[in-house]
């Protein structure tokens, strides 16, 4: 049996007909979770925190016809080992393209959720031949004015400086992600406690406690004060779809304005009724996006 993470007796969810495996690439030893055929049109779907791959269970269990899903855990996130680095997004980034070329996969579709939509953000500016299109599910933009950012800066200042400075002892030993994922839901018969409990137990490891509060403190020790200092000039040019739980108190809807959006194609549809975890709380529309954005972008 392999090895999961750095707790041998903690094993991944149960998810029926999906592929599991290691793949060493930019020193992190990714988790990889697939499903679909091989030979599918390749779709490459990123998490945020504080989730891992589980959080699209229900694309993995049914993939639609003739995508290949593709799900890593982000470095130091669920299953995968920890990030050589400190977990600045740009480094993120570079490890998920070389990811792909050691799987071989010249161009994907891409989806990401969260911290996963941000890094998608710099994939597709970065590189953007290597995708045929995005879809980004309750993150920010990259184009967001100053202005629209000093009115929301609340909502950060909420819970993420905590998790900055004390991260690793809030994660492993309170109850404080399961308060507050049940907390950013909107439709609670959506996400059953086990699902909760799946996310959050998963950060008493040391190496995903660690991984996410590099996540934020990286965040406002660096990143914060570049992108002040250097804001976001590329232009997007590939098709981008933006699916927003308007309910969402982390990040608020104005912020993925496409009036703001420096992008040759991009649309926002918001999803009332439903918080930040909009794939768990709405995965039917999440799969009919992905589905339209795939047929679109043949």
């Amino acid at each position: 049996m392999a090895e999961f993470g750095s707790a041998a007796a903690s094993l991944p969810p149960e998810i029926d007909g999906v592929r599991r495996s290691f793949v060493t690439a930019r020193g992190v030893k990714f988790h990889v979770t697939e499903a679909g055929p091989a030979d599918g049109r390749p779709v490459l779907l990123l998490h945020g925190w504080p989730q891992h791959h589980y959080a699209y269970r229900e694309l993995l269990a049914n993939p639609p016809a003739g995508l290949r899903i593709i799900v890593p855990d982000l470095p130091g996130y669920g299953w995968s080992g920890p990030a050589p680095h400190r977990w600045a997004k740009d480094d993120v980034a570079s490890d998920l393209f070389a990811l792909l070329d050691e799987m071989g996969i010249e161009q994907v579709l891409l989806g990401g959720h969260d911290w996963g939509a941000f890094i998608g953000y710099r994939m597709i500016l970065s590189n953007p031949d290597r995708f045929s299109g995005y879809l980004a599910m309750n993150m920010a933009h990259p184009w967001v004015p100053t202005s629209v950012v000093a009115r929301n800066i609340w909502r950060f200042l909420a819970y993420q400086p905590l998790i900055a400075v004390a991260g690793k002892p809030i994660q492993q030993r309170t109850g404080f992600l399961n308060r507050l994922i049940t907390a950013a839901i909107s439709d609670r018969s959506s996400v059953s406690r086990e699902d909760i409990r799946i996310f959050s137990d998963r950060f008493r490891d040391p190496v995903c406690a660690k991984a996410a509060t590099d996540t934020y403190r990286t965040f406002w020790l660096k990143e914060i004060p570049q992108a002040a200092r250097n804001p976001e000039r590329r232009r997007g040019t590939i098709p981008i779809r933006a699916l927003f739980g308007v309910d969402d108190v982390a990040v608020h809807h104005s912020m993925a304005d496409p009036a703001t959006a420096k992008a040759d194609d991009y649309t926002f549809e918001a999803v009332t009724g439903c918080g930040h975890f909009v794939i768990d709380e709405r995965p039917e529309l999440v799969r009919a996006r992905l589905i339209e954005l795939a047929d679109s972008t043949k």
